[in-house]
């Protein structure tokens, strides 16, 4: 089992895909993250089921998120 801050330091700087509690997806390049899993994206992609739009440098706070995947 990989420990989530661990997948995070291993993927800084390269993209990442993100589920959130709302079924949205974010892809993007993570920037950062501090040890609450508070992350910073740029490049973000956001992904629902209707559409697809680009949302640039994302904040994102990290109680909000439901998994991690590199891709």
């Amino acid at each position: 089992m990989v420990m989530p801050l661990a997948l995070l330091e291993k993927s800084m700087d390269h993209r990442i895909s993100l589920l959130l509690k709302d079924n949205r997806v974010l892809e993007g390049k993570l920037a950062g993250y501090d040890d609450y899993m508070n992350m910073v994206i740029e490049d973000t992609e956001e992904r629902t089921s209707e559409q697809t739009r680009r949302l640039g440098t994302v904040v994102l706070r990290g109680n909000n998120v439901v998994s991690i995947s590199p891709i």
